[in-house]
């Protein structure tokens, strides 16, 4: 009993004076570790008589229980005094600005894209969209494209590898290959058939074509226009282009060219260019092309539905008839915000797009104007 006295007054004394929570733990060991001398006594009971360890069991795990509790106390009152002096030392000045956290940008395509369903949605335009993995029917053959089209060649169109044809299905229901979609016309041709006429959409997405250079790359984002109703004609179109271009670039001396060229899809067909002069070493859209200073730009292509085009689609083009027309969304951006490159749009650089890119506040609005300050 004078043992377990002795061991006890020593450990409490011992605890008493560490100064560190080092300490505290280094005494730990030395007690209750597997070499410890307490637990040492612990492994006594094993030899003992059963009326000895009736007796000197408790007495030990009394002991044990004690100094256990000495050394949490005395744990806890050195982390808390050092807490204490930490922040005494320590202070905080709550008027400084907060450290800037990273932040990401809305990408100008993106961006585009908002402005271009702001505009049209203001125009009683709604927007319509379709996979990007086509079927051969509705990419050429319903946009009265001929199997002898170039555009069906290999080297413009990316197709998927030809399946084998189950002979046992019904051939009917075949649709032709399959490939990546070469332009949004496809959606076009869905929104007919789903909702048929009469119909006004923009149709905005990716689309792929065999081609690389400063203004093409394999992936590239187009927007389409469809309108379908009893008596359009060819003022409505440039009506609408006109607005739209006017809104889209926020200003009101747009001047339009409209020159017949030849699309399968539409009849007729023309090519919209656009006034333009040279700034600064960037085409800022506007003015007559035909004025000192300026010159003509292509910017879309357009043209009304032919009519074998609204008959695939199971609209009556003796009742109905349309207009369409489609353009580069990254070239509408290039143009608007003065990029050169269009290849630099894929290439995921963060420096890029932290100066091209765009705040999530910028969100375009026809009351404060569609394009975001530059």
């Amino acid at each position: 009993m004078s043992d377990l006295q002795s061991i006890e007054t020593d450990a409490r004394a011992r605890i008493a004076a560490a100064a560190t929570p080092a300490d505290v733990e280094a005494l730990r060991v030395e007690f209750l570790g597997k070499q410890g001398s307490i637990s040492g006594l612990l492994k006594t009971l094993g030899k003992m008589s059963p009326e000895e360890r009736q007796s000197e069991g408790p007495k030990i795990q009394g002991l044990r229980a004690d100094v256990q509790d000495a050394l949490s106390e005395r744990r806890e009152a050195l982390e808390a005094a050092e807490l204490e002096a930490r922040l005494a030392q320590e202070t905080l000045d709550l008027t400084l600005p907060a450290p800037e956290a990273p932040k990401g940008s809305v990408h100008p395509v993106s961006q585009v894209m908002d402005e271009l369903a702001e505009i049209f949605a203001d125009l009683g335009f709604s927007v319509a969209t379709g996979p990007e993995i086509e079927d051969d029917w509705h990419n050429f053959t319903a946009l009265n494209m001929a199997e002898t089209h170039p555009a069906r060649a290999m080297h413009d169109t990316f197709y998927f590898p030809e399946k084998p044809v189950d002979h046992a299905l019904d051939q009917g229901e075949r649709t032709g290959r399959t490939l990546l979609r070469t332009h949004t016309s496809p959606v076009q041709i869905r929104a007919m058939v789903e909702r048929g006429a009469p119909l006004r959409i923009i149709a905005p997405g990716r689309t792929y074509r065999s081609d690389s250079d400063a203004t093409h790359t394999p992936m590239f984002h187009q927007v389409e226009g469809l309108v379908v109703d009893e008596g359009i004609h060819l003022g409505h179109l440039k009506w609408t282009l006109e607005t739209f271009l006017k809104a889209f670039f926020e200003r009101d001396d747009i001047v339009l060219r409209l020159r017949p060229s030849y699309f399968p899809f539409t009849e007729p067909s023309v090519e919209v260019d656009v006034g333009y002069a040279t700034e600064g070493g960037r085409r800022v859209v506007g003015g007559d092309g035909d004025a000192p200073g300026h010159a003509w730009m292509e910017l879309l292509g357009s043209g009304m539905v032919n009519r074998r085009v609204l008959e695939f689609a199971g609209v009556d083009p003796d009742r109905y008839s349309g207009f369409a027309f489609g353009c580069g969304i990254d070239r509408l951006a290039m143009l608007k915000y003065g990029m050169n490159d269009l290849r630099a749009f894929f290439d995921g650089d963060a420096r890029w797009l932290s100066h091209y890119g765009f705040t999530p506040q910028e969100q375009p609005t026809l009351s404060a104007g569609v394009g975001a300050a530059r």
